[in-house]
């Protein structure tokens, strides 16, 4: 067995993404409640995420929604402050990866539009020797079709691939396809995981 490539997923990963701790610490923990009991705000993200257009899709809901027109288009007008802070360790870990000529991939669910938005402010997110958005393959994960069009558009399956994610049910379908897979609680967990591959040193793994 030898990894040919390193798969990462992006949110919380290596970007903290939390929209119910944004809109608690701008709306309250009660509101956020009651809001999100009201609309179903992430069925609404996954529409963005299998390519549906970004402002169109989120201002579409607010007014579905008028009681909370202000809330929800706060899921694109500071979505920003929602995919944050980045989590430094896994760039390095990224970086240190691809300065040993080790490829590394995304594999994310993310918008089109809002992929974009993010690079300007994460450079690193440019940064991949192959992309593997769902926005723009129109598919999401944990759906096996994705993993399987990244196998066939990289030539690598099984375990010549390393994946983490921070979500079981994204681990399980890549796993069901022989992937090597990382279950995501922390970059530390994952660079403990990198050395005792053989990809990095406990060095390179800081």
């Amino acid at each position: 067995m030898t990894i040919k490539a390193v798969v990462f997923d992006i949110g919380n990963v290596l970007i903290e993404w939390n929209p119910e701790r944004f809109y608690d610490s701008t709306i309250g923990e009660d509101r956020r409640r009651a809001m999100f009991d009201a609309v179903d705000l992430h069925a609404m993200n996954d529409k963005v995420d299998l390519g549906h257009h970004f402002t169109d899709t989120i201002y579409a809901t607010a007014e579905q929604y008028p009681d909370w027109r202000a809330e929800i288009r706060m899921w694109h007008d500071r979505w920003i402050e929602m995919a944050a802070p980045v989590i430094d360790h896994s760039v390095r870990l990224m970086a240190a990866l691809q300065a040993k000529d080790i490829p590394v991939f995304s594999l994310t669910n993310f918008g089109i539009q809002s992929y974009d938005y993010a690079a300007m402010h994460y450079p690193f997110l440019r940064q991949f020797d192959r992309d593997f958005i769902s926005g723009h393959m129109q598919v999401i994960k944990p759906d096996p079709t994705i993993y399987e069009m990244l196998e066939t558009a990289s030539g690598l399956s099984g375990d010549a691939l390393i994946f983490a994610d921070d979500r079981a049910d994204n681990i399980a379908a890549a796993g069901a396809r022989g992937w090597q897979t990382h279950l995501f609680e922390g970059p530390q967990g994952w660079a403990d995981r990198l050395v005792s591959e053989g990809l990095l040193s406990q060095a390179e793994a800081a």
